[in-house]
Order: structure tokens, then C-alpha cells, then sequence
């Protein structure tokens, strides 16, 4: 398996699809479907019927994963970086390619 160029808790923004342009934290990495989710984002909607447990039914508005692909690291600008892997102090950390920053804690 690759190694994780995107992580949970990484602010994120989406590349293309209806949502292009909106930014966002990964609340859960998906790393074995190659999908991530984003909060606020890729936002689908279930219709529920009333039932005992939901006496009130309608809707019900959840984020559903994107693939990983979609999305790509913000640099402190807002503009889009890709992540590459470097050795620091014997440590394997992901850089921000445009800035060259680290990525993450």
C-alpha cells in the first residue's frame, strides 16, 4: 500500500465535481478505496420514511466519501499543493511541494 499523502484532520480543497473550489477537513481517510471525506462537502441527501425510532422521517443530509484524487492540500494562501515525502532528522514528513512547508504536525 502507498504511503498517505492525504490524512485525517488535513484541510483540504476539491478539484473538480459539483463541489470544485470548497475547502474542507478530512474527517475520515478511506485509505483501501482510495476515498476520502470531507466535512461539508460532497454533501447527498437520504429521503427516510417515519418509523418508530423517527417519528418525523424527511430528510437526512450526510457527506458521503470522494475519492482522493479530488482533492488536494491548501497552502496557507488557499491555492492547491501537491505532497511529497522528505527525510528530516531521520523522520519520513510530507513537504508541501509549492511552499515547501511541512504538512501536518
Amino acid at each position: 500500500m502507498a504511503a498517505a499523502k492525504i490524512k485525517k484532520g488535513d484541510r483540504v480543497i476539491v478539484l473538480s465535481g459539483k463541489d470544485k473550489g470548497k475547502t474542507g477537513d478530512v474527517t475520515q481517510a478511506l485509505p483501501r478505496d482510495g476515498k476520502v471525506i470531507v466535512s461539508g462537502v460532497n454533501i447527498h441527501v437520504r429521503h427516510t420514511k417515519p418509523s418508530q425510532g423517527d417519528p418525523q422521517g424527511g430528510l437526512v443530509r450526510s457527506e458521503a466519501p470522494m475519492h482522493a484524487s479530488k482533492v488536494a492540500h491548501v497552502t496557507a494562501d488557499g491555492k492547491p499543493t501537491r505532497v511529497r515525502f522528505e527525510t528530516q532528522d531521520g523522520k519520513k514528513v510530507r513537504v508541501a511541494v509549492k511552499t515547501g512547508e511541512k504538512v501536518g504536525g
